[in-house]
């Protein structure tokens, strides 16, 4: 059996170090929530740890946190289109704009609703997708300002997201500025600069970060601990929060290079790797039925130093097995970690298992009450407004 396992403890762990290192600045974060593809089980376990704070870019995402009753700060954290404002303003608080017409329509929602809806107004500094141009910042919060249902809560950026620059020190401190320039101007607070994300995790350790900089939107370090400067894992973070097992089909000793003349039919880019190959040379090779229609098979990270992915098809793909006393089996599985593309699909994906663990161990099938997990015990940090409770305080959690 084929199943994406998710083990609860190593989720936990992750998320109480993103705790620590925000609570330490004074800040508050959102979690980023996309790649769970609205997971009811895993995002009810999200929220009975403490979790009240969550982004998303899907609102069919975001509708399934009505169905699980626990308090939930929504924000919507893709460029918002003029058809779905409406769904916008209900489904949530906050949402992330650079387009003056849209957030006037979210403003006329909003009044129908009864409703004031915030707004974190995107500026661009290099990464060249959404936000406002530096060179019309204050013509555009003029119009913003005067609008009677939307709440100007901060500023922020996208930055590595599109063009994969490394974020600078001086693209933040460009946001401190603005932030300093639109409170002077206009005399309102702007309680947060929004430019945290996972990506700026590794400068926080070099101590580089401004402090003005007290949000952040974290989601891919949280879920696989990943370091996306270096590449590696994030020191004191975990890398097993998912683990995809893959049962072998087959089993056999083949010949390492095709026969045939070359040609370029295949309908998938195949799988690159580096090993010499010798002519006429033989080797041992799994078939597992995971493929390009699952996943991105180049972001599966075998556990067995001695196995690498060698190629793949839409439904199969083909590991060798380097060592010839290797003990693995047709039915035994093979593991693999996971980089955000592959999980990414993997999440999506209707035909693969998601099976929540506690521990790494035993499993739990859908709809068992399990997940009650006392939650980390950190300050209260939420952007909304939410009752306190005597025994479980709300965490903020960011991209």
């Amino acid at each position: 059996m084929n199943k994406l396992c998710i083990n609860l403890e190593a989720l936990r762990h992750n998320l109480s170090q993103i705790d620590t290192i925000v609570s330490q600045r004074g800040g508050s974060w959102t979690l980023v929530t996309k790649v769970l593809c609205g997971n009811h089980d895993l995002i009810k376990a999200i929220l009975s740890m403490g979790v009240h704070s969550v982004g998303d870019t899907r609102l069919d995402n975001l509708r399934v946190f009505d169905t699980i009753d626990i308090p939930t700060e929504r924000w919507y954290l893709r460029v918002p289109h003029m058809s779905i404002t409406r769904e916008i303003v209900r489904l949530t608080e906050v949402s992330l704009n650079s387009e003056i017409e849209i957030i006037r329509q979210l403003d006329h929602d909003g009044r129908e609703a009864g409703k004031i809806h915030k707004i974190i107004v995107m500026i661009e500094l290099g990464d060249l997708r959404e936000g406002v141009l530096p060179g019309g910042l204050i013509e555009f919060y003029t119009s913003v300002f005067s609008l009677t249902n939307i709440s100007v809560i901060g500023i922020g950026a996208n930055l590595g997201c599109l063009s994969g620059t490394i974020p600078s020190v001086d693209q933040l401190m460009q946001l401190v500025l603005y932030k300093e320039l639109l409170e002077l101007k206009f005399g309102h607070k702007l309680p947060f600069i929004s430019a945290g994300t996972s990506v700026i995790l590794p400068l926080l350790g070099q101590h580089r970060i401004p402090t003005s900089v007290n949000h952040w939107r974290i989601g891919e370090s949280v879920f696989l601990g990943t370091d996306l400067i270096t590449g590696g894992t994030l020191e004191g973070f975990r890398d097993d929060v998912f683990i995809l097992e893959a049962e072998i089909a087959e089993i056999k000793y083949k010949s390492m290079t095709p026969l045939g003349e070359a040609g370029n039919i295949a309908p998938f880019d195949q799988v690159n790797n580096d090993a010499e190959i010798l002519p006429g040379q033989r080797g041992r090779r799994a078939l597992i039925s995971i493929g390009e229609l699952d996943t991105d098979v180049r972001g599966l990270i075998p556990l067995d130093p001695g196995c690498r992915i060698v190629g793949a098809s839409s439904d199969i793909s083909v590991v060798h097995i380097d060592s010839e006393t290797d003990t693995h089996k047709v039915g035994d599985s093979l593991l693999f970690r996971l980089n955000y593309s592959a999980l990414l699909r993997l999440m999506n994906d209707r035909y693969i298992t998601k099976v929540i663990q506690h521990g790494g161990k035993k499993e739990y099938p859908a709809d068992t009450d399990v997940v009650q997990l006392s939650p980390p015990r950190v300050k209260d940090i939420s952007v909304g407004d939410f009752p306190e409770e005597s025994d479980t305080p709300h965490v903020s959690r960011n991209t």
